[in-house]
């Protein structure tokens, strides 16, 4: 997901994310929702068929459904049936409570017919150019806004779209499209089956009026581009580097899970979206000078994200800090280690400018209902530079080799910090609880004043290395003295080393952009 600045004032002024509780007693196995649009009015009406495992026995279960409020938008529930049988329910402001008794580990399907105007979730507007659009925008926990589901990224499920709307429109979905009629009333019924499960954030329909292209197939999987007709020649252009980014982290990571790469544009609050096989961007992202950055983000998701999720919102940065730095190694990749040591060195800048006015650590457990908030430097940028400098310490071939592990362990499940730990730890032979701990469950970072001094009568620099932060940190720390590189061993509060040099050196501090840290050099 990428942010934009329409996006920052929405999320701080308007919407109010909160936490709902989760639901231990099951596990939803697949959706199925059936879904009836129209032009005149923003009612939709929706059927519902939920299917769930029970994991304990029960006697009553809930599912996340925002209740109709009193400015006329949200979800009214009709009808809750079993088997064709009736079931008693009771609606709460964000939860059905359906009262059915289940046995552990057996599996029931539910069938829920509700209606109504979506208080958000699905965004349904005008574009730029004055046609009614439909775009699903889940992230974090606003499916339940539109959806009867389990509105949390522990509980995945397989999912079907069953869209009928007015025929002028085009339906995108997750997964592939089985089926496309026109039917009576002007209207036409679209199908889209996804069997790869997902968390709720990532499913989604788009609707309206498309210009699609088929820009061709990387390998097996078939890569689109939905556009507004009016954005036809500019988008299918720039929308076409998909083919380029794709190859790039099926050979380094693995496999890409979906049936289909959709790129859509969309109108929505993000500035692009990574839905499952059909990522969403900003209406003006057709013509963005940094489509090709804003792809690659969005792309890398369906990896880190869609297919390996975090258990929770406070490990968001497996997510969105692994989005940032696989951008910059596509872009490394393609033109050049100086534009990775660019954009790591901007990166550095947003992250201590944020650590300035929040002082939070990465896996930031504290923020419990509003998860927006977590959309900032440290889940994306922060979460990034760890990365980085992970990548440094384990090497290339190990550090690759680890995020292959991890990808393939927990592709279709849910992992938190610990869980790549282990997986990093296991796959290098290294103990990584204290790197873990210093870069991602500390706030901060190293603050480091350098001073140095040549003894022209020795023939040597004398460089002293002090950390003014509280916290110590324990970190390898490059410096350049006239190009030849040194690597200092950082752990103590004040280090003090001594290099041989000629006369008049010049002394670079972290040459390469190899370390999140605030330096303060002084001769």
């Amino acid at each position: 997901m990428k942010k934009t600045l329409s996006f920052l004032f929405i999320c701080f002024c308007v919407l109010s994310v909160k936490a709902q509780a989760q639901f231990p007693a099951i596990d939803v196995q697949h959706y199925t929702f059936n879904l009836r649009l129209n032009d005149q009015n923003d009612t939709i009406k929706g059927r519902a068929t939920v299917s769930i495992q029970f994991l304990k026995d029960v006697s009553a279960f809930q599912l996340n459904l925002v209740k109709t409020k009193s400015d006329g938008k949200g979800m009214l529930v009709s009808a809750v049936k079993e088997d064709g049988k009736t079931v008693a329910f009771v609606q709460d402001t964000d939860v059905v409570n359906i009262n059915s008794i289940a046995k552990a580990n057996s599996v029931h399907s539910y069938t829920i017919n509700y209606q109504g105007i979506p208080a958000d979730g699905l965004i349904i507007s005008t574009n730029q150019y004055g046609h009614r659009t439909f775009f699903g925008d889940n992230w974090p926990n606003r499916a339940h806004n539109w959806l009867p589901c389990a509105d949390y990224p522990a509980d995945k499920a397989t999912v079907d779209f069953e869209v009928t709307a007015p025929n002028h429109y085009q339906v995108v979905s997750n997964g592939l499209k089985v089926e496309e009629k026109n039917i009576a009333g002007n209207l036409k019924y679209t199908h889209w089956k996804e069997s790869v499960p997902l968390p709720t954030k990532v499913m989604v329909i788009g609707v309206a009026d498309f210009a699609i292209d088929h820009t061709g197939n990387v390998g097996p999987t078939a890569v689109y581009t939905y556009v507004f007709p009016e954005s036809k020649k500019a988008g299918f252009k720039s929308y076409a580097v998909a083919k380029e980014i794709l190859p790039f982290y099926i050979s380094k990571v693995g496999p890409y899970a979906y049936e289909k790469l959709a790129n859509v544009q969309s109108k929505t609050i993000f500035g692009g979206m990574e839905n499952a096989g059909a990522i969403f961007y900003f209406e003006n992202s057709v013509t963005s000078k940094g489509i090709e950055e804003l792809m690659a983000h969005e792309i890398a998701h369906q990896w880190f994200g869609d297919g390996a999720s975090e258990k929770s919102f406070a490990h968001l940065w497996l997510s969105e800090g692994f989005a940032t730095y696989m951008t910059n190694l596509y872009l490394e990749n393609k033109y050049g280690s100086d534009t990775l040591k660019k954009r790591e060195k901007a990166d550095r800048v947003i992250v201590l400018k944020f650590e300035k006015r929040r002082l939070t650590p990465v896996v930031d457990t504290a923020v419990k209902d509003d998860y927006m908030q977590l959309l900032n430097a440290n889940s994306y940028q922060k979460g990034g530079w760890v990365l980085h400098m992970l990548r440094r310490k384990l090497g290339d071939t190990t550090f690759w080799k680890g995020i292959r592990n991890y990808y393939a362990q927990y592709n279709g499940a849910n992992a938190n910090t610990d869980d790549l730990r282990r997986v990093m730890e296991q796959t290098s032979g290294q103990n990584l609880e204290h790197f873990f701990k210093q870069w991602l469950y500390t706030a901060g970072h190293p603050q480091l004043n350098i001073n140095w001094k040549y003894d022209a009568d020795k023939g040597v620099i004398n460089i002293s290395i002090n950390q003014n932060q509280d916290v110590l940190y324990d970190f390898p720390l490059q410096i350049a003295v006239n190009g030849e590189l040194h690597n200092i061993d950082i752990k103590e509060k004040n280090t003090i080393v001594q290099f041989a040099a000629t006369a008049n050196p010049v002394v670079v501090v972290d040459p390469d952009v190899n370390l999140l840290a605030e330096f303060n050099v002084n001769q």
